[in-house]
């Protein structure tokens, strides 16, 4: 790893040391701790073993929340990627830091609106060609609309639009298209199991002329085991499939979640792994994720 790299994977670092204490300054979430630093504390056989567990409970319940891509739950996630194997010699490596603020807004008793964004920072060294480049890729922006209260069934959807924005600062990084199309979600939480998908489907409709059109269609099937100790365990895949190429990229992912407080603040960490099964030729091999999520549950 070059020391352009080192230096801007040390900025990253300070950046989310940054975001961390000023969220734990202004953060005043009102959820009992289960541990500073720990996980979520079984129940204890003194006096204090009642209070203990109910904070063991609710820390559970906000992981589960957090298992839900459309939760009402405020979150700021910071997910770094590592991906190795791509290029056309096979010894590209890319990190991709996706900024991902999910944010439900109430409109009515009965309904909410959720924004999801997804805006990358990305570095990659011999991706393309033995060049490298560094900087913004393009936002993905979506809102779901979704009912406060799941069907009598006990599934938990959203739908909206899904919004692609031009906001590459390399012409690399990005398609320099604008784009639009449908996003839903469908889920279901029982017994400390939550299942479900994501979609969405992206068309191209104004950019530069010179640049390919987009037509790419996302799915996101996912399953996860939340314990009564707040620790989550993921199996999903993010695939995407480039209709104007007639090429699948179908990355399976298997991460392990815990919650944890720092004083106050109510934090994720996720670490995990992935394999590519299907990718283009010149596409990454394997990659590693490491995520801090950041949470604000009502006081």
């Amino acid at each position: 790893m070059n020391n352009t790299m080192k230096s801007k994977l040390n900025l990253l670092v300070a950046v989310c040391a940054l975001l961390a204490s000023v969220a734990q300054a202004q953060s005043d979430s009102g959820l009992p701790s289960p541990l500073t630093l720990a996980p979520a504390a079984a129940t204890s056989s003194d006096g204090g073993g009642a209070g203990v567990d109910d904070a063991a409970a609710k820390a559970a319940e906000l992981a589960k929340t957090l298992a839900n891509p459309i939760g009402a739950l405020i979150s700021v996630p910071l997910q770094n990627n590592f991906d190795w194997g791509a290029g056309p010699d096979g010894d590209g490596f890319q990190y991709k830091l996706n900024l991902q603020p999910i944010i439900p807004i109430t409109l009515n008793e009965d309904w909410l609106l959720i924004s999801r964004t997804i805006l990358p920072y990305v570095y990659q060294e011999n991706v393309l060609g033995t060049s490298s480049q560094s900087g913004l890729a393009d936002t993905l922006q979506s809102f779901f609309l979704s009912p406060v209260k799941p069907t009598k069934g006990g599934w938990i959807w959203g739908a909206g639009p899904a919004l692609l924005l031009p906001t590459a600062t390399d012409d690399l990084l990005g398609a320099e298209q604008w784009g639009a199309g449908p996003t839903a979600v469908v889920l279901k939480q029982q017994n400390g199991w939550t299942y479900g998908a994501l979609v969405n489907h992206i068309w191209s409709f104004a950019g530069e002329s010179d640049r390919a059109d987009v037509s790419a269609t996302y799915l996101q099937p996912f399953v996860s085991f939340t314990t009564k100790k707040a620790t989550t365990f993921t199996l999903n895949t993010e695939s995407t499939y480039d209709w104007e190429n007639d090429q699948w990229t179908v990355p399976l992912n298997l991460m392990v979640q815990q919650l944890v407080k720092i004083g106050k603040q109510p934090v994720a960490l996720t670490v995990g792994a992935r394999y590519y099964a299907d990718k283009p030729d010149d596409g990454p091999d394997w990659g590693i994720r490491f995520a801090v999520i950041f949470l604000f549950p009502k006081k």
